[in-house]
């Protein structure tokens, strides 16, 4: 009987232990901290997490088909500078839209080489990491880009502005994982996605354009990219040129702690919107005990490493390997 039950703990633990460990994280953090659960704390995070949660939407949709995308750092940090860049020179609405469609040639070109190609994903968006960010610093001559005057242009709604009273980031965040949950829950084009990313092989005999899917996965993460710019340039009204470095660690974790699998064909949008809240809250109550900005880091890497773990367990079904 108490090995039964205690199976059963480690069941729990494999599948739900992230959450279980947020919920031990919250208790602890609101002991230490009256403001934590205050609702303008709570309406902070959820707003400063926006744009690494929009950017994890897209990258969970190329995880669950079977890929990675390790390029969304630099390629934050080219369309940020794009816009504010563009935004003196022909206009706010312009600037967003030419941004939106060279950051979408940037996910085409990732879905080439990957979708098309048949290249490693971690080679390629790596290397494209660094090739976008060289991009950057060509496009910029190394100079930071700043908007004229951020008090006078309606620019400023992206990223400073509230709808209905509720800030103008938050509200993209909820429909941007709105729209994807659907499109990947109840669609035709969702479940040839999780087919490609849990079994390429079948999913090809099956009629599936492989390398269309994988393609279309790669312009979703792009223009979940562009978006992010778009609220960040908008909220700092400039933008420096390495802006977006260490981005891609942030979104990965977070597609991680929603328990998206790295091995492809699991995971979901409103997961991954959890994971995102999980990492901002634990940065946001390491900040407000007073630990310094790098701790996050660590706590960072103790909570990915943690993540894949449960990952691992819950597909084998048991905490450790039963050959350890």
């Amino acid at each position: 009987m108490a090995g039964k039950r205690l199976k059963a703990v480690t069941g729990v633990l494999a599948r739900q232990g992230i959450l279980v460990a947020f919920a031990l994280f919250l208790i602890g953090f609101a002991l230490g901290s009256d403001r934590f659960l205050s609702a303008d704390n709570i309406f902070s995070v959820i707003r400063a997490s926006a744009i690494i949660g929009v950017m994890a939407l897209g990258v969970t949709v190329v995880v669950i088909g079977g890929n990675l995308d390790l390029s969304v750092g630099s390629m934050l940090s080219f369309s940020t500078v794009l816009v504010v860049d563009l935004h003196d020179k022909i206009g706010p609405g312009p600037a967003i839209l030419v941004t939106v469609l060279a950051t979408l040639c940037l996910g085409a070109v990732n879905g080439v080489l990957v979708g098309v190609a048949r290249l490693n994903s971690l080679i390629v968006t790596l290397g494209m990491l660094s090739a976008i960010q060289g991009l950057t610093l060509i496009y910029s001559g190394g100079k930071n880009v700043d908007i004229a005057n951020p008090d006078g242009t309606w620019f400023s709604l992206f990223g400073r502005g509230y709808i209905a009273d509720i800030p103008t980031p938050i509200v993209i965040f909820g429909l941007a994982a709105i729209v994807l949950h659907v499109a990947m829950a109840y669609t035709p084009f969702g479940r040839r996605i999780y087919a490609t990313g849990g079994n390429p092989t079948a999913a090809v005999f099956s009629g599936i354009r492989r390398s269309r899917v994988v393609f279309s996965t790669y312009l979703i993460s792009a223009f979940t990219v562009a978006i992010a710019a778009v609220i960040l340039g908008s909220r700092v009204m400039g933008s420096q040129n390495n802006v977006g470095q260490g981005y891609e660690l942030q979104v990965l974790a977070g597609v991680i702690l929603g328990g998206t699998s790295l091995l492809g064909g699991s995971g979901t949008i409103w997961k991954t919107v959890i994971g995102v809240l999980i990492l901002g809250f634990i940065q946001n109550g390491l900040l407000l005990l007073g630990f310094q900005y790098y701790v996050q880091w660590l706590v960072t890497w103790v909570v990915i490493i943690l993540a894949v773990w449960l990952d691992i367990a819950a597909k084998r079904g048991r905490l450790l390997s039963p050959i350890a």
